[in-house]
């Protein structure tokens, strides 16, 4: 691993919300939410004050408004979301050209060319953030993308963690490991059943164990609960999928609660697919689903245009399936073939 390398973490803090709280300032510090206003709506995202009732992202209105009676909840409105992130975009930019967005409100960097610290520099890219936008992010400064992830979740919200080299060992050892990036709810079971909760616990295990228990996901996982990542920050990555899921925090119940939980996530794929893949051609949509009893599903078609009426339709299909609560829903596409290297990564549903 690249001990040298700088990469930091920005992420927004509530991101929805808080766009919409800085363009109503009359509602004050009262509890916010954005998505669907129906009964059987579900939120995008909310603000901190309404965290404390309990309220969550992806929760149906209805158990929210149960929660938390006085919330306001806002209609989405991604326009204006994307041109915040416009905004935050051009600020990493005046610092480097590695950047990979995630998200609209969310980012890798890599600062390792600058001779100041990333500690110093995340601090005066979230104030700039800040001046320039009257929104609030997180950061986490370590030397890979892993911990660097992981720790803008630290000191939220409005602050930053620095994970130096040297303190790699400290940070990973008591890190529970369902906050390894690709550790599901399904890995984490099974690690829970071989009496593993910690990082430092995993790393009792040599590779043949862990390639026994997990297949090749068992090497990356040797490497990952010691926090070792070499993947670079990719400003040039091309897709073979574009996605987004929801886990909830509450299943699912019905059809008609997934099928306003899709049209929310369908808002957010177009915005993502405008932002970051505008000239891309599409050649297959899809929807995977996460039953309560872990089994999981997914339903595509080809298609060259991602509508509403289709991933409805793949819902239906994949819903049918099974029919027990959900606990994940995600929709997503996938691209028409490229020049592309076959070494590149697909993003996983």
């Amino acid at each position: 691993m690249k001990a040298n390398r700088r990469i930091v973490h920005i992420d927004m803090d509530c991101f929805y919300a808080a766009v919409e709280m800085r363009e109503h300032p009359e509602l004050g510090n009262r509890p916010v939410a954005v998505g669907g206003a129906s009964g059987r709506g579900v939120l995008t995202t909310c603000n901190y004050a309404a965290r404390e009732y309990g309220v969550r992202s992806a929760m149906p209105v209805f158990k929210a408004r149960a929660l938390c009676p006085n919330l306001v909840i806002l209609p989405v409105r991604f326009e204006l979301y994307r041109a915040a992130s416009g905004v935050v975009r051009d600020i990493f930019k005046r610092y480097t050209d590695l950047i990979e967005p995630l998200s609209l409100d969310e980012a890798y960097l890599d600062l390792t060319h600058h001779k100041r610290s990333g500690a110093e520099l995340a601090g005066e890219i979230r104030q700039a953030i800040y001046d320039e936008t009257q929104l609030t992010a997180s950061a986490g400064i370590a030397p890979n993308k892993l911990i660097a992830k992981i720790a803008s979740d630290w000191n939220k919200p409005n602050g930053q963690c620095v994970v130096a080299p040297s303190r790699i060992d400290e940070f990973m050892h008591p890190l529970p490991v369902r906050r390894i990036w690709g550790v599901g709810p399904k890995s984490a079971a099974k690690l829970t059943a071989m009496g593993i909760e910690t990082c430092g616990e995993l790393q009792a295990l040599d590779q043949t164990e862990l390639a026994q228990n997990f297949g090749s996901f068992g090497l990356e996982l040797y490497k990952l609960c010691r926090g070792i990542d070499e993947r670079p920050v990719e400003p040039n990555r091309i897709r073979k999928t574009l996605s987004n899921e929801s886990t909830y925090s509450q299943d699912l119940e019905t059809l008609e609660a997934c099928e306003q939980a899709l049209l929310n996530q369908h808002h957010e794929l177009i915005e993502d697919l405008r932002n970051s893949a505008p000239d891309r051609k599409i050649a297959k949509v899809l929807v995977k689903l996460k039953f309560s009893d872990f089994r999981r599903t997914t339903a595509e078609m080809p298609s060259t245009q991602a509508e509403p009426k289709l991933f409805l339709q793949l819902l239906r299909e994949a819903w049918g399936r099974s029919g027990q609560p959900v606990r994940l829903l995600g929709v997503g596409v996938r691209f028409a073939e490229t020049d592309s290297s076959p070494e590149q990564m697909e993003l996983s549903l």
